[in-house]
């Protein structure tokens, strides 16, 4: 089979020949069709994150979507040619990897069945964006009638936590690019501020005097965050996905700080996949790409700046 590969941490992808894996006891095989990109592929291919021991050439990607083909044995929960998605965050990394035509996994894995009406390529985007924004909004509810900044609403992760924070009854400010603006503000948002064209602290700050209850920050570093923060109330939360947040000297102010990481289930991810199928959300744009161009794409910083969502076609 084709995948992208690396071979140590820091080295180039590949794209390369592994053998096609086999479904051991316990385990399926998906036919992938697709895989969803993250930034945080790169950051386990370069090792700057190390949340489990890795093998390698690492098979890079986490997100995918396919159809199953083999089971092993004592295999009941999955049935041969059901499709199904899933985060295949799994130790030892590189070994589940999803940017490559097959993944031989366990089937106790987070995966869950591609509703009807759910494309395999739509069902590739989502799981570790939509799974975050899930569950993130849901740790700081309730949320009605409180004022809540996403800081990157416009992309992967932000554009699901910015509707399921409407949905909750927020009153979002949502930090985006111009070109994203009129997209964002379909969701429900209340205000947008595009943070290339005035200072985003000062200007929430001057809208909103008495601070606001909520930061949801996607993108910002320790410095950006810490100002951000400082809009918030005491009483209120401020949340990092990027693990900067001070939560000690947050705490000393009033306000409850996270560091937020995402506890993958199957429940979560058929919640997802619902909404999005009842139409409570809608999915963010999608560029699609094949496995050939991903090498290229990796290291392309326009590519990871301008696109909010890249699914590999297999």
């Amino acid at each position: 089979m084709r995948a992208v590969t690396v071979s140590d941490y820091g080295a180039s992808p590949v794209v390369m020949d592994l053998l096609i894996p086999v479904a051991g006891p316990g385990q399926i095989r998906i036919k992938l069709a697709a895989a969803g990109m993250n930034p945080m592929d790169a950051s386990l291919a370069s090792g700057e994150w190390r949340p489990a021991p890795a093998t390698f050439p690492m098979v890079l990607g986490v997100d995918g979507a396919g159809t199953v083909d083999s089971l092993g044995e004592g295999v009941t929960r999955f049935s041969l040619g059901e499709r199904i998605f899933g985060q295949l965050l799994l130790a030892p990394i590189g070994s589940t990897g999803t940017y490559a035509e097959y993944v031989a996994v366990t089937a106790e894995a987070p995966l869950a069945a591609v509703p009807k009406g759910l494309d395999l390529i739509e069902a590739a985007a989502v799981p570790t964006v939509g799974g975050t924004g899930l569950t993130l909004v849901e740790s700081l509810e309730p949320l009605e009638d409180k004022t809540v900044l996403v800081v990157g609403a416009g992309g992967g992760v932000g554009s699901f936590a910015t509707q399921f924070a409407v949905i909750a009854g927020a009153r979002v400010i949502a930090n985006v690019r111009a070109p994203d603006e009129e997209r964002v503000r379909s969701y429900g948002v209340a205000e947008t501020v595009d943070h290339n064209t005035v200072p985003l602290a000062e200007a929430v700050r001057r809208a909103h005097p008495d601070g606001i209850d909520v930061l949801i920050d996607l993108a910002s570093d320790a410095e950006s965050f810490a100002s951000l923060a400082s809009l918030v109330r005491p009483g209120g939360a401020a949340v990092s996905t990027r693990y900067v947040a001070d939560t000690r000297a947050l705490s000393a102010s009033g306000v409850r700080g996270v560091n937020f990481v995402l506890r993958q289930t199957s429940e979560v991810l058929e919640r997802v996949a619902g909404d999005l199928i009842d139409g409570r959300i809608v999915p963010p744009p999608v560029t699609r790409i094949a496995l050939d161009e991903v090498p290229a794409a990796m290291g392309s910083r326009s590519h990871r700046h301008h696109d909010v969502k890249t699914v590999i076609v297999l």
